[in-house]
């Protein structure tokens, strides 16, 4: 096997590929219908919101931050469509609302992270909180329902055969995202800045605007997945989407994005995705209960963090080492002096000396 075919066996989303088999046969020996096309559009309609999210999130953490509140938003973004339809606003108004305000909360948080200088960790850890206060504020203790035919049916019934609107949406956001992040100066700006944003500066990247626009993204796309779920639930509570955040950075992670930022790429976080979806479908078959699946994405999280760093000081530690090697001197081989042999002689210069005297 060539070379390069052995660098992309052994590169992180080859490792992907090696467990995502293990998996599926797993899945296929234990569910004969595993590979039909309905049940493979089921195991992505299950979780379809939560990878619309995390193809922001990779472009979140690749710029060396992270987003703690995308779930939030999803979950109030539900709210305002419920809440505001409930009011007797028309839903697309409605819609239009919710995406207005997971940009506006989007673009303030990437104000207090880009500008203010403030940690993304504490400002989305707050936004964390204070988005899904502002959802039990406007939905309480119910369950708002009664939606359109026309809209519950966007999030239940599919388009284009069993596919539906939120995997259409995907589907087209993930070449949006793959097309970004690797072949524009946007995507080579996320990737400077993750790496060093004293760096980027010095190299004249928009440093501020270019992390407004990320957290922009983040609020947004969070809030549309929010209407979406609201679309393929058919009603609306408080705690819609609650825990959430946690797959979806377990993903991302998973997928070899680099919690410190500017490594990784989408190719892995799509892998990952799909990995994710189909480790859950293969506990639900071995009977293992919710609470238990999410200690196992916990653990998961905790590997997709520790493994990458691990393996990174490892190669570390192998090139100082072998930099050190290369560095030591040759040891001098000392030849034994031959049996019987005489004085040194004395160079040729003072043999003519010595006999012209």
């Amino acid at each position: 096997m060539a070379p390069e075919r052995w660098r992309r066996l052994l590169s992180w989303e080859g490792l992907l590929v090696l467990i995502l088999l293990v998996v599926l046969a797993f899945n296929i020996t234990h569910a004969s219908n595993f590979l039909t096309v309905d049940n493979q559009v089921n195991l992505f309609q299950l979780g379809i919101e939560k990878a619309i999210v995390v193809l922001a999130m990779a472009f979140v953490i690749l710029s060396g931050e992270i987003d703690l509140s995308v779930a939030s938003m999803m979950g109030l973004a539900a709210a305002i469509v419920a809440a505001l339809f409930e009011q007797g606003v028309p839903l697309p108004v409605a819609i239009v609302a919710a995406l207005a305000v997971g940009a506006l909360f989007g673009l303030l948080n990437g104000f207090f992270v880009a500008v203010a200088g403030l940690s993304s960790l504490a400002v989305t850890l707050a936004g964390y909180v204070g988005f899904r206060g502002l959802a039990e504020l406007l939905v309480q203790d119910r369950s708002i329902g009664g939606f359109p035919d026309w809209f519950t049916n966007l999030g239940q019934n599919g388009l284009i055969g069993p596919i539906t609107l939120s995997i259409l949406i995907f589907i087209v956001l993930a070449v949006v995202a793959v097309v970004v992040l690797h072949r524009t100066g946007f995507g080579r700006r996320v990737y400077v800045i993750g790496n060093s944003v004293p760096a980027a500066r010095f190299s004249g990247v928009p440093v501020v605007r270019t992390k407004m626009a990320i957290f922009l993204i983040s609020g947004l796309v969070s809030a549309l997945a929010g209407v979406l779920i609201a679309a393929r639930l058919g009603s609306v509570r408080a705690s819609t989407a609650q825990g959430y955040e946690l797959d979806i950075i377990t993903v991302v992670l998973l997928g070899g994005v680099s919690i410190f930022g500017g490594v990784g790429t989408m190719l892995g976080v799509l892998l990952s995705t799909y990995l994710v979806l189909n480790l859950r479908n293969g506990l639900v078959i071995a009977g293992v209960t919710g609470n238990t699946q999410t200690g196992i994405i916990g653990l998961l999280l905790i590997l997709s963090v520790l493994a990458p760093n691990l393996a990174t000081r490892g190669r570390d530690r192998l090139r100082r080492r072998r930099a050190d090697l290369s560095l030591q001197p040759p040891i001098a081989s000392a030849e034994p002096a031959l049996a019987g042999a005489g004085p040194e002689e004395p160079p040729l210069g003072s043999q003519r000396g010595a006999a012209g005297g």
